[in-house]
């Protein structure tokens, strides 16, 4: 399964683990996944999404899965 938001696109970053020495090593940002339920009014059911945690506030605060997509590019 993908490391990939469902709603927002977000995915992982690649960076680097710094040492105290300084040394550079690749590593990778995973994105704070969590599987929800959420009702569509519209629709009149529920979908369940991987979304990240940022996703789900931002969800919350627009009052519900249907105003999120409407305001969504």
């Amino acid at each position: 399964m993908s490391r990939r938001c469902e709603l927002s696109g977000v995915n992982r970053q690649i960076g680097h683990k710094v040492s105290h020495s300084n040394i550079k090593t690749k590593r990778e940002f995973q994105p704070n996944l969590v599987d929800v339920t959420l009702p569509s009014d519209a629709l009149g059911r529920s979908f369940k999404l991987r979304i990240t945690a940022a996703a789900l506030r931002s969800v919350d605060h627009r009052g519900g899965l249907d105003a999120y997509l409407l305001k969504a590019s």
